[in-house]
């Protein structure tokens, strides 16, 4: 295969809003980020993704962006992401950034000239359109909730403007030539200052088609965003154009952001040969326990199988065309464990267990802060208490579907964005060792329990677990199978996951338990137990005290959550 160098990193993501505050005043900054390099780095991570940190009037936590050239103030200075970016590099670890261009803030100088003139160039900058018959233009509905179409405040033309998702958020007209070029402009601005890439936000709505129309699908009257305005057929040329300019241009990475991407597309998206990305996150394993998009009113009841068949079948067709993400979790998602394991969150082989499934299938890992200690989610009873635009247009749809308070709060208590984004808890003291101000969002009342003091240096911890996993992948005799071997998975039990990991100089199998439960699997693959017993079990969540993988010819049993990486 042609292996390209950001198939070989581990990628930690950064929420910075909530990482670690250097000023009191309760938010995150960089040189937060800065001050844990050294954690990182021990963690062995070798890229960090660090979302929005831009200038931004924070209507969508630094996902409304006023400035692409700057960094904003609650987050530190230009003078600070320079300084990060070198101090990074000196320890090995690489940076890339959250490119947000589907849209702006409503506070970006473009979209302000375009309101204040609306003969000026930036008028064509954005989307608008007249009324029709006195109302807006057509009835789709954004992804926080309400129309996509606003009149602004100063408009002059009486012109709605568009926005996928929050009002503050107008889309920017990739149809226009002269923003793409900005798009390519600034994009190239941040590789010249040392970025190595970046996560590609929201880019499947860059493309719309204002002749479809659609029935109304809720009590609102409207019809969702997504059957006009997303993956639609144009996109891939305007995504071509811009890999040209940059990514190709630098030898740098692209991840993508492209929900609802179907697999027969994929080779446009991530292909070999032609693929606009060089990766992208495949959601249709993290949406899995939704049975209907959008809304959190209806989940699904899913089993172990359920999941590991999806797992599977993402990997293979993922495969069949480029190269994967794998994740379990991220800003826009409850904690992985929560999610998971459900009510063995907190049972530290069931983290560890999860953790292996994930981390060792085939494509470059990511690392949701906080992931690494096993964190779980909140359990909030005030709707008052959230922050996420999203969580509270979801609260909200609730009731009018009319489902009682006290339900509305269980259910975005489970699947709110504000799960991953609570501070990181560096320690047990008084508001976690994140800040000495008052944190701009609750910590989550396990952190006494679940922090980087109590796990650091402990050998069971689920830290030190993740150090053995990186270290297995990043610097072991079996690193070029684990990164550049094939996927296959092999028949197994309903709770429990066999897959192995094939290269020309040898094969891995990745086994783990996923239930309470004592299993026994078949694997012809494992050959004798003389081949086990000399040292060929590379990881296990069981300490060595605790006994070892008990295998009988090609028999395995398994105990409770049992998880172990074998060389062969």
């Amino acid at each position: 295969m042609d292996k390209k160098w950001w198939q070989k990193e581990v990628i930690y993501q950064i929420y910075p809003k909530s990482f670690k505050d250097t000023n009191g005043d309760g938010i995150g900054d960089l040189n937060g980020i800065r001050e844990k390099l050294p954690y990182l780095h021990d963690l062995g991570i070798t890229m960090i993704w660090i979302c929005p940190m831009f200038p931004t009037p924070m209507a969508d936590n630094g996902y409304d962006i006023a400035d692409y050239r700057g960094v904003e103030p609650l987050f530190g200075t230009m003078a600070d992401i320079d300084a990060l970016i070198a101090e990074a590099k000196a320890l090995d670890i690489k940076i890339i950034l959250d490119l947000v261009v589907n849209h702006s803030s409503d506070e970006h100088p473009w979209f302000k000239e375009a309101i204040a003139n609306p003969t000026s160039k930036y008028r064509d900058y954005y989307i608008f359109k007249k009324p029709v018959d006195g109302q807006p233009p057509n009835n789709w509905r954004s992804i926080f909730g309400g129309s996509v179409w606003e009149i602004a405040e100063g408009e002059q033309l009486g012109e709605y403007y568009f926005h996928t998702f929050h009002k503050k958020q107008p889309d920017l007209n990739w149809e226009n030539p002269a923003v793409r070029q900005e798009v390519a402009d600034l994009v190239n601005f941040w590789f010249e200052r040392g970025v190595e890439g970046f996560r590609i936000d929201a880019i499947v709505f860059i493309k719309k088609d204002f002749s479809l129309t659609f029935a109304p699908d809720g009590p609102d009257g409207l019809a969702d965003v997504n059957l006009g305005g997303a993956n639609m057929p144009g996109m891939i040329e305007f995504l071509a154009e811009l890999k040209e300019r940059t990514f190709a241009a630098y030898d740098k990475v692209s991840i993508a952001e492209a929900a609802g991407v179907p697999y027969e597309k994929l080779d446009e998206y991530i292909g070999r040969e032609r693929g606009v990305f060089d990766m992208m996150f495949d959601f249709k394993t993290t949406e899995f326990d939704l049975q209907t998009e959008g809304i959190w009113t209806s989940y699904y009841d899913w089993d172990v199988k359920d999941y590991k068949a999806m797992m599977y079948n993402s990997q293979v067709e993922v495969g069949k065309h480029g190269w994967a993400t794998t994740f379990i979790s991220n800003h826009d998602q409850p904690r992985a464990a929560s999610k998971y394991l459900r009510a063995n969150a907190r049972n530290p082989y069931a983290v560890k267990a999860l953790a292996t499934t994930y981390f060792f299938v085939k494509g470059t890992p990511f690392v949701y802060q906080g992931q690494e200690l096993g964190m779980v989610n909140f359990k909030w009873d005030d709707i008052y208490k959230y922050d996420d635009i999203s969580t509270i247009d979801q609260y909200e749809r609730a009731l009018l579907l009319e489902v009682d308070e006290d339900n509305a709060i269980e259910l975005v208590n489970r699947r709110s964005r504000d799960n991953t984004r609570t501070p990181m808890p560096w320690d047990d003291s008084e508001n976690a060792g994140f800040t000495t101000g008052t944190p701009w969002l609750p910590l989550t009342e396990t952190y006494d329990e679940i922090n980087v003091k109590a796990q650091e240096g402990v050998g069971d911890s689920v830290f030190s677990y993740y150090k053995e996993m990186i270290a297995l992948r990043q610097h072991s005799d079996y690193s070029d199978t684990l990164i550049y071997g094939d996927f296959e998975p092999l028949p197994s039990s309903d709770d429990v996951f066999v897959y192995k990991r094939v290269a020309e100089s040898n094969t891995i199998i990745v086994i783990a338990n996923w239930s309470e439960e004592i299993q026994v699997e078949t694997i012809p693959e494992l050959g004798d137990i003389a081949d086990i017993a000399a040292g060929k079990v590379v990881l296990s969540n069981y300490a060595e005290a605790e006994g070892a993988l008990a295998v009988a010819g090609n028999q395995v049993t398994l105990r409770p959550f049992e998880a172990a990486v074998i060389a062969l």
